[in-house]
This record gives structure tokens, sequence and C-alpha cells, in this order.
């Protein structure tokens, strides 16, 4: 069916959504920005307009209905201007209700897909930290120390780090279902290394790989549900998959204990690749391209061989990219961003130090639990349930930041009189309550740990911890996005990569520091650490504004 330009509805999503050389997803249904631009469009006219996309960030989260970031910003850097309607660029017909389109489709597929996808995001975390229970047994296997067999959780997690790189600028070019394809594949064989691995270089250069390729889930799939679902229903997919990959490590000890409890360690690998199976079955049999730009590619491709007339192509068509240039910029920019930009600094920071603490407890658990209250391997992976319990509860807290929002926003528009007038620091308003409940559950969890007080209470602290700690993420990644709409996914790659980077160097020395400091103070010496980084989104809360107006990225 060919496309009508005067009446085919400009779909937001439907635009050429990737960036630039960013990584081209969004892991947090708030981290779509309110900076709309507004498709005029009327029965018969061919007036300008202005073309939306899709923000994309580092984490996968997909926002529908938003400017493009780093096409936007590539344009205004090369001084080009708004470009005028085509009328033979190959739009939705009827927005949402085209059959082509993913979010036409019937809601329990829309919710299949969706739980396919999250499924392989909370496998491959899981996957980072169930390697933690195998560390009696292969240490004794292969005859090494606790800090090299470390090195294989290390391995991984850089690997979560630096995967999206390469791959969300490559998703943007061929679409999902191919990356998908391609990179759950090599998940699935870099785990067989793992499960017959003869010495632990193979074990360490194994687990590389394998989280450099499962780092995709993270940052593509949920650009997946973003694809599917409109702004309006988007907020509880989203929040289902932005829990998923941060449960996902407190579930990997839990499985792992049981497993290496009752049998051999290899048993972990061959239980993984059985999951890793199943799932990529699912993907080949019953997940779809959605990725908008890539389909209506395809249906501009059907109607010129329909119609013979070679005018007819999607946005996504008219961008002359190359691969190289898409990934050059998915590595330059967010060290700018860095280097440049101390609220973009700090937070990345706050952030990485949180994750980092996150992997040093799965050493540091091992060792309170066993040593104070003679917990086996099992018992001790039920203590990381205070994390996930944490993380859960903390995204039932949305409403109430929603509606506090809400108040600003209406105060601010009775100030300014400008209707919908936000700030980008409203966002943090989750971060201000994660950044004091941090170290307050470090404290607790630290100051617990004698054998004559009750494992519960520093269960307690851990699911304060794992709370404020997803509070925090959830501030930082809304803030960082709508604080930097023109180049939103340079923001969060760089948020990724410095949290992939430090947590991978933090469970090399976790032990070493509880033995040498005790529990007690080296769980303080953290929570000292998250308490210097506390007032920073309170600073940025208060004063973001005036920073803001003297920075050279960020929206003023």
């Amino acid at each position: 069916m060919v496309a009508n330009p005067d009446t085919a509805a400009r779909h937001s999503s439907s635009s050429p959504g990737t960036t630039q050389g960013e990584t081209p997803e969004c892991q947090l249904a708030p981290i779509c920005t309110e900076q709309k631009a507004t498709r005029q469009q009327t029965q018969g006219s061919s007036r300008p307009a202005t073309p939306l996309s899709r923000t994309r960030s580092q984490n996968g989260y997909g926002c529908d209905d938003e400017v493009d970031s780093d096409v936007s910003a590539d344009a205004g850097e090369r001084g080009r201007g708004t470009p005028e309607q085509d009328p033979f660029e190959v739009v939705w017909d009827g927005g949402d209700s085209d059959p082509l389109n993913p979010r036409s489709y019937s809601t329990p597929r829309k919710w299949m897909i969706t739980l396919i996808v999250v499924s392989g995001s909370f496998c491959v975390t899981c996957t980072s930290s169930i390697y933690t229970s195998t560390y009696a047994q292969m240490e004794a296997e292969f005859g090494v120390s606790r800090i090299i067999a470390t090195l294989g959780l290390s391995t991984f997690v850089l690997g979560l780090g630096l995967g999206p790189m390469l791959f969300s600028p490559l998703s943007e070019f061929y679409g999902r279902r191919p990356i998908y394809l391609v990179s759950w594949s090599i998940f699935l064989i870099w785990i067989i290394p793992s499960a017959v691995a003869p010495n632990i270089a193979t074990m360490i250069v194994a687990r590389f790989f394998d989280g450099f390729a499962g780092s995709t889930f993270l940052a593509v799939s949920g650009g997946t549900v973003g694809d599917l679902f409109t702004k309006e229903d988007l907020q509880v997919p989203m929040a289902i998959f932005t829990v998923a990959p941060l449960v996902g490590p407190t579930v990997g000890p839990l499985l792992g204990g049981f497993i290496n409890y009752n049998v051999d360690w290899r048993w972990t690998y061959y239980v993984l690749l059985i999951w890793v199976s199943v799932v990529l079955l699912c993907i080949i049999f019953l997940v779809p391209e959605t990725y908008h730009p890539v389909l209506l590619r395809r249906k501009a491709a059907k109607i010129r061989r329909e119609t013979g007339d070679d005018r007819w192509v999607s946005a996504s068509e008219k961008i002359q990219r190359s691969i190289i240039g898409a990934i050059g910029h998915s590595l330059k920019r967010p060290f700018l961003l860095l280097w440049f930009e101390p609220m973009c600094l700090n937070l990345c920071i706050f952030t990485a130090l949180l994750l980092g603490i996150m992997y040093l407890f799965f050493g540091a658990f091992p060792l309170v639990f066993g040593t104070n209250h003679g917990f086996n391997l099992w018992q001790v992976g039920l203590t990381f349930l205070g994390l996930g319990v944490g993380s859960v509860a903390s995204l039932a807290t949305d409403p109430l930041w929603y509606r506090v929002r809400g108040r600003l926003v209406a105060k601010l528009e009775q100030e300014t009189g400008v209707a919908g007038a936000s700030e980008p620091e409203f966002r943090l308003l989750p971060a201000l309550a994660g950044g004091v409940l941090v170290p307050i559950g470090l404290f607790i969890f630290g100051w617990s740990t004698f054998p004559w007080v009750h494992w519960i209470v520093p269960i307690i602290g851990s699911v304060l911890f794992g709370a404020g700690t997803i509070l925090v993420f959830t501030g930082v990644f809304t803030f960082l996005v709508d604080a930097y709409p023109l180049y939103a996914a340079s923001a969060l790659a760089a948020n990724s990569f410095v949290r992939g980077t430090f947590a991978a160097a933090t469970p090399l020395f976790g032990n070493q520091m509880y033995n040498a400091l005790g529990y007690q103070w080296a769980t303080s010496l953290l929570a000292f650490l998250t308490l210097v980084m506390t007032p920073f989104p309170f600073i940025f809360f208060y004063f973001g504004k005036r920073i803001r107006h003297r920075s050279r990225f960020a929206k003023r």
C-alpha cells in the first residue's frame, strides 16, 4: 500500500530514532524528556514540520515522542536548518494503527515480546554474579587464589560496560532482531568454555567475551519496549524492564548457592546453557523486528517495488551515515561530557560508586554471614534477597515522586505563566532520598556485623542500601536525559562506561579490605565515601540551573 503524504500520520517513533554513533537505547520510563517538537500537519498541507524521533540512551530505554538527541545535535553543529516535509516520505498510515507498526500488535503479543527481552536482561546480570558461588570449588580444582578467581567477575562486568559501545551503534543500521540473534548466540557460545574450562585463564577470557556479548540486552532491549508501547502505556513495562537487570545480580548468588552446594560447580554453566538456549529459541520464533526506522525502510522498499517510483523513501534512508562514524561518535562524545560537564561527571561517579559497592558485596556477604553466623553456600545466597527486596520496593515509590514533581511543575507554571514549565532538576527528587538512604543502610549493615547481632539486622541495612541505590539511579538517569536533551545518549553512555569500569575493579580489592580493616570499618569506609557524594544531588537540585547556564552541552 502506498503511503498518502497528505493523510499519513507522522508518528514520532518512526523517525530515524537512533543517534549518530551513539548507543541507541534508553533501562527507565521517566527517562523520556519533556522537550517535545510538534509535527505540524493538516489535510493537504505541506507546511514545514519538525521531524520527531526518539531520544536514546545507553541503558536501553526507548523514549517516544522526543527529539533525536545526537541527530539534532549534529545538525546544529553543521548549521543545518529544519528540513521541510517530503511528500514522498514513507510513514505509518494512521500512526499506531498501521498493521506494520509494532504498536498495533495485540496486548498479549506486546507483553510476550517484552517478557522475553526482559528475561534476557535478567539472565545476563544474573550470569554476572552467579559466578561468585563457584569460587570455592573452582579455586580447589585450579589451584588459584581468591583474587585470581575474582578476575572472572571483573572481566564480565568490564565487558558489560564496553559492549554497548559497539552493539548499540550497529543496531541503528541493522535493527534490533539481527543484533539480538547474533549477540545472544555469541553469549551462548562463550558460556561453553566456562563450563569446560581446563584452567582459570580460559575462564577469565571467556567471561569477558560473554559479558561483552550479553551487554546487548542491557543496551538495546529497552528500546524494543519503547517500540511496542505508546508513551501513555509505557510506564509499567518500562518499570519491569528497569528492575530486571538490577535484581538479576542479587538472584545470581541465590541460584548459584543452591547449585554449587549440591553438585559440581560446572553445573552452574550447564544450567545457564539451558536457560540461554530457551531464551534464544524464544527470540528466534517469537521476537520480530520492532525498530521503527528499519520497518519503515522495508515499507519504503516494498512501495518502490510495487510502484516503480524510487522517490518513495523513509526518513532514515535520507541520512547518510557510516558504521565507522557511528561507532566513533559513540566512543568520543561521552568522554567530552565527562571532561567538560561537572554535573555529568559527579553524578556518574556517584552511580559508579554504588554499583561498585554492590559488586563488592558479592565477596563481602560470604565473609560476613559465613564467618559470623556459620551460613553455608545456599544460605549465603539467600542473604542477597535483601538487596533485591530493596530494589523492588523502591519502584513502589514512583507515584510519590510523580506527585511531588507535579507540584513543583504547577508552582513553576504559576511563577512563569508558561504551561508545562519544568526544570531538569525536578527529576533529581528520587536521588535526594536515595542519597540519604544509601549511607544509612551501609552504616546499619557495617555496625551490625558482629556475631552476637542477629543476622536479620545487616540484611535490613542491605534493604535500605538497595532501595537507595535504585532511587539514585532513577533520579540521575532521568536528570541526565532532561538536562542534556541534545546529548542524552552520550550522557548515559558516559554513565554506563564509568559504572562498568569501576564495578569491574571493586571486587578485586573487596575481600582484602574487609580482612584488613574489619567488617565494621570496611563497610563504614564505603558509607563515608557515599556520604561524601550525597550532597551532589542536593547541590545540583538547588544550583543546577545556574550551572547549566554556563554549560556548553546542557540545556539552558
